[in-house]
C-alpha cells in the first residue's frame, strides 16, 4: 500500500465545512455525528470513532509505528513499544469500522480487508457494496473513500472514512489516518477530498466509495 499525505483544515477553514460558518471543528463534527446517525446507527458510530481518533500521531515520532495496525497484528516489531511498523490509510479505516460493529475480515486472501487500501474494493466488490464515481451512488457518511485505484493491478494510493457529503462539493469529508500534511503519519480531516495528495506534485483521484454493512 501506498501512503497518501491528507488535509487538515485550519480552524478558519474548517468553520466552513458543511456551510457551517462560525463553528468549532467540535462542533462540526457533533453535527456530522448526527447527520451521520440519521442514515443509521452504524454509521453515526463509524462518525464518532473517526472523528474521535483525530490527532492521533505515531510513536515513535516520524515512523508508521501506530496502534492500528497492532490491532490487526500486522506489520514490522521494529517499534520498541506495542505498535506495529507499516503504511496504515486502510488499517485505519478498517479499525473503524471494527470498532462502529461494522462487519469486517481481515486477512491476507483476496476479498478480505487488510493493509491494502485496494482491499477495500475487493471487499465491496464481494459484497456488492463497491461504488465507483461516475455510477451515480450518492455517498453517505461512514464509507470508505478509494483514492488512485487501479483495477488492473489491484493497487489504490489512499483510503480514508467519509464523515459528512456536502451537496455540490467534488469530494466528500474524510477523516484520513496516515496523513501527513501537520506533522508525519498523523490522523488527520479534510474537507471536499477528491484528490488525496501523494507527494507535493502528484495527487490520486477519488475512485468510488464502499460502504459498510
Amino acid at each position: 500500500m501506498l501512503v497518501v499525505a491528507a488535509v487538515i483544515v485550519a480552524s478558519a477553514v474548517t468553520t466552513m465545512s458543511n456551510g457551517n460558518h462560525g463553528l468549532t471543528p467540535a462542533e462540526i463534527a457533533r453535527i456530522d455525528i448526527e447527520k451521520a446517525a440519521s442514515v443509521s446507527p452504524l454509521r453515526g458510530r463509524i462518525v464518532r470513532i473517526a472523528e474521535g481518533e483525530v490527532g492521533y500521531r505515531t510513536d515513535p515520532a516520524n515512523t508508521y509505528c501506530n496502534k492500528y495496525s497492532a490491532y490487526w497484528v500486522s506489520g514490522a516489531n521494529d517499534c520498541g513499544n506495542s505498535n506495529l511498523d507499516e503504511q496504515w490509510c486502510a488499517d485505519f479505516a478498517a479499525w473503524v469500522w471494527q470498532h462502529a460493529g461494522a462487519t469486517v475480515v481481515y486477512a491476507y486472501e483476496h476479498g478480505d480487508l487488510n493493509a491494502s487500501s485496494a482491499s477495500f474494493y475487493e471487499w465491496g466488490v464481494a459484497r456488492g457494496t463497491w461504488h465507483s464515481v461516475g455510477s451515480g451512488y450518492s455517498p453517505e457518511p461512514g464509507d470508505v473513500a478509494i483514492y488512485g485505484l487501479d483495477t488492473a493491478t489491484l493497487v489504490a494510493q489512499h483510503a480514508a472514512v467519509v464523515v459528512a457529503v456536502t451537496p455540490g462539493s467534488r469530494g466528500p469529508d474524510a477523516v484520513n489516518g496516515d496523513g501527513d500534511r501537520t506533522g508525519f503519519s498523523v490522523v488527520e480531516v479534510a474537507t471536499d477530498e477528491y484528490r488525496a495528495d501523494i507527494s507535493p506534485t502528484k495527487a490520486a483521484p477519488l475512485s468510488g466509495y464502499v460502504a459498510p454493512s
